[in-house]
């Protein structure tokens, strides 16, 4: 038990440290790979508390896809960011006034709350001899949430499709891909001889 605080401890002050370096650094680069680090500390103490699939979704999902197709636009793209840091004195009052307001709402959430009674003796992990999380899950939403699940499935799909379709662009000019008359045609348009005299080259 005192292992698993202190495990806690660190993988929570390696969290906290890489969300606050995540905000401050300059580099929007570091910034991706300081989120990388905060998805995997975050893993870690889903692990902790015994909840193995929550923190292999974190790292399945969040690292090995949306954090690193962060790093990849970023990369790609090349954004001048010196010229977009030059408008952001015009929101300067308006960003004050919404962090404030967060701020007020987090201090009113951490005050405010207390410990219920029958905390000490709740267990940090899964009880030995029953139903495995991960499979738990999987038939909590396979059957009660079945339809919202595959709802939810349909949603993405469409927001998938809605995307590709807006950024579609019709280009004059590109050459594309017809499989029906590359079917249709025949050697002798495909592969033409050429003659050529010994020594004097193509």
């Amino acid at each position: 038990m005192a292992f698993a605080g202190f495990m806690f401890y660190i993988f929570a002050a390696i969290t906290v440290a890489c969300g606050v370096m995540v905000i401050t650094s300059r580099n929007p680069v570091h910034s991706v790979l300081y989120l990388i680090l905060a998805f995997f500390n975050a893993a870690g103490l889903f692990v902790l508390i015994g909840a193995e699939f929550l923190a292999m979704i974190l790292v399945v999902v969040y690292v090995g896809a949306v954090a690193v197709l962060f790093l990849f636009v970023v990369m790609m793209l090349d954004v001048n960011f010196v010229e977009l840091r030059k408008g952001v004195k015009k929101y300067v009052y308006i960003g004050a006034t919404l962090g404030g307001v967060l701020f007020v709402e987090l201090a009113l959430a951490a005050t405010s709350w207390t410990l219920g009674p029958d905390v000490a003796t709740l267990t940090l992990g899964p009880v030995a001899g029953e139903v495995h999380n991960t499979r738990a899950i999987g038939q909590v939403i396979y059957t009660d949430y079945i339809y919202l699940f595959q709802g939810a499935g349909m949603i993405l799909l469409v927001a998938m499709l809605g995307a590709i379709v807006l950024t579609l662009r019709s280009r004059p000019g590109v050459k594309k891909q017809v499989i029906a008359d590359q079917v249709n045609r025949s050697s002798k348009d495909e592969v033409t001889v050429v003659k050529v005299p010994t020594g004097s080259g193509v």
